[in-house]
Order: structure tokens, then sequence, then C-alpha cells
């Protein structure tokens, strides 16, 4: 009998979901379905565990709908047979979702990797050993190795491609790290769009980084502030609008950069409404789920506090937040804070009701696109998880 009940009520939050995506005038929206909307939004890390720790909290937050997907790390593989752990892991937060989360991983290739070959995984390379090379067969090849990889592990969501454009060779985070394809910002698209349409053959979502450009940077924004207004060209945008008007783009994730160009009042990308609002969705025409960089990188934490910085990240137009809390344990941030403060933020008028319910009908229309909402997708995963 209480089996029933619990597919019942899975069978109802499953109706709730199509209900929501398709109903587009809806208007009142009860508290059970705002609580399930939220918590579409929330992305977290799983912690710091190698192994499949099933008292860890974040699996309760997942069961209680106050998590819409999650994150892996190279923190998150063990020496230890890998590929089994991962599986667990990834096996055992679905089990506990009402909605198969997006799991999401930073694959790139090259120095942004974390299935590494010493953990038995297949040899990686670089945007730019790739760009360099311009061999469309070669980036076919890596690219599907790496769909080919993520799909046999049950993760449905890559951080990657890359399509930022080497504007500055010596930027920290982009040119040294070797993560863009080119200073060519078509070739940066023709390589970007092999990565996408290959992950796509496996049901792996891509998401174009970092908008609106963080090529041109000197600075990392993982440790601090950085300001591209006098070094930012144009070209960074090219290849998200050639990609957007092809109909390639499955999601796009911000960049924490600050850019004078394009925002006068030079609020980080990810908090700032005409960018993400008024350049991504209204002059490029973008549509779909977009997700910030990790909220936790100091060039958001060491500037707005976390309120501040969940409610201008969502007022800008951002749909899923990261908080990967790759960060010590006194700065740590569970899904039931931020839960919570989106929660207040609504229930006080300062972001409305509607805002996000677009936000939980982009995020519902992409799991959708992956195959994530059909009936069998749990069946057919946990099959695919039992395979070596």
């Amino acid at each position: 009998m209480i089996k029933k009940v619990i597919v019942l009520i899975s069978v109802i939050s499953l109706l709730r979901v199509e209900l929501f995506a398709q109903k587009e005038d809806a208007i009142l929206i009860s508290q059970d379905s705002l609580h399930l909307m939220i918590g579409q939004m929330i992305l977290i890390g799983v912690g710091d565990d190698d192994y499949l720790d099933k008292s860890n909290p974040v699996f309760d937050a997942i069961e209680q709908g106050k998590v819409g997907s999650i994150i892996l790390f190279e923190k998150n593989i063990s020496f230890e047979d890998p590929k089994k752990h991962l599986k667990e892991i990834v096996g055992f937060a679905q089990k506990k979702s009402k909605i198969p989360l997006f799991v999401s991983i930073d694959q790139e290739g090259g120095r942004v990797n974390r299935l590494k070959p010493r953990y038995g995984f297949p040899k990686s390379v670089s945007a730019e050993y790739l760009g360099s090379l311009n061999n469309l067969d070669s980036t076919r090849y890596y690219a599907e190795q790496t769909a080919k990889t993520l799909h046999a592990l049950g993760i449905n969501m890559n951080f990657a491609p890359s399509v930022d454009v080497n504007i500055n060779p010596q930027s920290p985070a982009i040119g040294k790290m070797e993560r863009s394809f080119s200073v060519e910002h078509q070739l940066v698209s023709t390589h970007a769009a092999i990565v996408v349409e290959t992950h796509k053959n496996y049901n792996i979502g891509t998401t174009l980084k970092h908008f609106p450009g963080h090529g041109s940077s000197q600075s990392d924004t993982h440790l601090g502030i950085a300001d591209v207004t006098n070094n930012w060209k144009i070209d960074e945008l090219y290849p998200y609008k050639a990609l957007i008007d092809a109909g390639s783009v499955s999601a796009i994730m911000t960049a924490h950069i600050v850019n004078g160009v394009l925002d006068k009042t030079k609020t980080p990308a990810t908090l700032s409404k005409p960018i993400v609002d008024g350049l991504l969705r209204g002059f490029l025409g973008y549509q779909g789920v977009v997700f910030s960089d990790d909220m936790q990188m100091q060039a958001i934490a060491s500037e707005h506090g976390l309120e501040e910085a969940i409610k201008e990240s969502i007022m800008a137009g951002v749909d899923i937040l990261l908080f990967a809390n790759n960060v010590p344990d006194y700065q740590l941030v569970t899904p039931n804070q931020i839960f919570d403060i989106i929660q207040f933020l609504v229930s006080n008028g300062d972001i409305p009701e509607s805002r996000i319910k677009a936000s939980f009908d982009r995020i519902i229309k992409l799991k959708k696109e992956l195959g994530l909402l059909e009936k069998d997708y749990k069946t057919k995963l946990n099959n695919r998880l039992k395979k070596n």
C-alpha cells in the first residue's frame, strides 16, 4: 500500500510538471507548485566524498524537491573503482529526485578535465589544440569520446564547450588554460557546433560559456573582479549569435566579468539585467536555460551578500544558480539556505512568482528535450549504470 502511495505521489508530481510546462496562462501558483519550481533553480555540489554517502544532507534536499541539478568534480572520483562509485552517486541522486536531475560536470578537455586518464578514462585534449589543428573530424572524435563516457556514467549535462574567443592569450582564466578554440570567432563557432551536435546524439546537454565573453580578461573571476571594459570586443558575441541562430544551443552559462561597455553600472554579468535579459534574451533572441557560473567565486562572493547575489541573478534572467561548495567549511551553503532565501524573496515581492515560473518552464522544456521526463527514463538509466 505504501509503495502504491509513493508511486501515486510521483505521478502527480510529474503531471504537475507537464501542466505548468504547457499552461502558459497560469496566473496563480500554489505553494506546493512554487516549492517545486524554486527547487528546480538550485544546482549544488554533492560534497567532498569520492563514494556514495547516503547520509549526505544533499540527498535529503533532493528528496524534498529543493534541488534540481547537481555537479560532480574530481574530488568525487575515487581511485578505487571510479566508474562504479560515480555511477552509485548518480543513480542514488536520481532515485531520490521527484523530477530527474541535471547531473553536470565540467568536461571541456585538456586542463579543465575531471575524468582524467589516471582514473581509467580516455585521454582528452584542449580546445586550443583542436582549434590549432582545425580538423573537424578530430574535434568530432574527441567530442564523441567525451559524450560516450558521460552517457555511460549517467551524466546528462556538460558545462562545455567554452566559446570564449582568445582575445587575450595571457588571460589566466581562458588563454593560459588553453580553453579557447581560437582568436577567430568563426573557427570557435564551427568547432563548438560540433561539440554540441555530438553531445546531443547522446541526449547530453551542453552549455556555452562564459557569456558575454571571458577571453579578453586579464584576471580570473575565481579570485576576484575581472573588468574587461577596455579589452572586450564585439567578436566575443559572434559565436553565441551563430549558434543561437542555428538552433544549436542547449544552455548558456554567464560569466562573472564586469563589462562597462554592456552595462554602464559595471555590475558582474551574472547579476546584470542589461546583459542577461537585455542582450542575451532580447537582442540575441535566446529563450533557453541560463546557468550562472559558480556563485561562490570571489568575483561575486567577496563583493555581494548571498541574498543580494541570489536576488540580482534571478532578476537579471538567470534560471539555475550554481553553488559548487568548493569552499572552506565556514563558507558552505546548503540547498535549504538557498531555497529559503528564494522563497523569502518571492514572499516579500522582491521576485515575482511569474519570474520563477518563467525559469521553471525553460528548465522543464530542456529536461523534456533531453529525455529526462520520459516515463521510463530512470529504468533506462539504471540499466545503463549496471553496465561496465
